[in-house]
């Protein structure tokens, strides 16, 4: 069977190649158009466009970049129409994907759906879209299935793919030197650009310390360079040396339940334009923005947003969290938070459930 997949974000593409993998072993016929990265196409995917024409975040962003937009969602309609799929299988990235699950039922085409828009916490006129275009949507979060299925739309929850997504340091613990401080800033280029040069302060106040740039596989070099020039850190395009991290300063995103799995200890940033920041401020219906917390329905972890997101800040939270009684603490509420995660497996029994779907 055709599959045709549409990732707007890094941790979507790696996601998809974890499907592709998955509904390989169902279907020996399967093949797979794709919108994502470097992984869906490592997966054998033939790649009709890349994570550096679809990334935007926040309102005026997305206002900026509408004829890109555009251009995309009538490249995708026309492309899908053409390929004719037997399935359109779409990842997170919800004011696009919506668009593109209306335009697939249209021509009846089944859609699928995996990692849920986020209408608990705002845009909650989504629901109704959510109703009449998807056959099937497969959450990311515990609490999400029974959200969603009270809104009649069918609906399964495997447990967290992170689960699936194992990360182990090959580099041995001898040659590393200092301990590990790491810096994910984000996988896009707008947030790299707000929020790494904050992050960057806070080098030269730990010197005991290694400092890593945990950089996005869809981003150059070059632009990560210029931004950490004259900073003592190091740049690494893959994660496995968060394993071996003492903390970690995070952007707000999937990431940070990421490092909740790992158990590393974190402090949550983020930072939009400040008309983007007070419209989502507007708009929001949730007390926290990271997974970790909204999980737990409390304070885990330290999140700095907006104005409260700077240098001075960010030193104090990290001298917190380097500290053996706070690292214990932390580990504790995550034991909590990682056990409502589930079990491993979900890309088979996702996979599964799409392919029964079709035959």
């Amino acid at each position: 069977m055709h599959y045709y997949i549409i990732s707007g974000e890094l941790s979507g593409d790696l996601y998809g190649s974890k499907l592709m993998c998955s509904l390989k072993k169902k279907d020996i016929n399967a093949r797979f158009t794709c919108w994502g990265g470097e992984y869906m196409k490592a997966a054998g995917g033939n790649m009709v466009r890349n994570l550096d024409d679809l990334s935007f975040i926040g309102f005026l962003e997305v206002l900026k970049n509408g004829c890109s937009i555009l251009k995309n969602y009538l490249f995708a309609k026309k492309n899908i129409k053409n390929e004719r799929p037997d399935a359109v299988i779409l990842i997170d990235y919800p004011g696009f994907n919506l668009q593109i699950a209306k335009y697939a039922k249209k021509i009846n085409i089944p859609v699928f759906w995996f990692i849920a828009p986020q209408v608990w916490a705002w845009k909650k006129n989504r629901i109704k879209k959510m109703q009449k275009y998807i056959d099937k949507l497969f959450v990311a979060l515990p609490f999400e299935l029974e959200y969603f299925s009270k809104h009649n739309i069918e609906t399964y929850y495997f447990g967290h793919p992170l689960l699936d997504v194992k990360l182990h340091c090959n580099e041995p613990i001898e040659m590393l030197g200092k301990p590990i401080i790491s810096l994910m800033p984000g996988s896009r280029k707008q947030e790299v650009k707000r929020i790494l040069p904050v992050m960057l302060q806070v080098v030269k106040h730990f010197l005991a310390y290694r400092f890593v740039v945990i950089c996005a596989n869809s981003i150059n070099r070059s632009f990560y360079e210029d931004i950490a020039n004259g900073f003592n850190v190091e740049l690494k395009f893959d994660k496995h040396i968060l394993s071996l991290s003492e903390a970690v300063l995070v952007a707000s995103g999937t990431a940070t339940l990421e490092l909740t799995i790992l158990n590393l200890p974190q402090v949550v940033c983020y930072k939009l334009h400040p008309v983007s920041y007070l419209l989502a401020r507007f708009f929001a219906n949730i007390k926290y923005i990271s997974l970790v917390n909204i999980l737990a329905n409390k304070m885990v972890v330290s999140e700095l947003i907006q104005n409260n997101f700077n240098a001075k800040n960010l030193i104090k939270e990290l001298n917190l969290i380097l500290s053996r009684k706070r690292k214990n603490e932390i580990s504790s509420e995550y034991d909590t938070i990682v056990k409502q995660l589930g079990e491993p497996g979900c890309f088979d029994k996702i996979s599964k459930e799409i392919y029964l779907g079709l035959i």
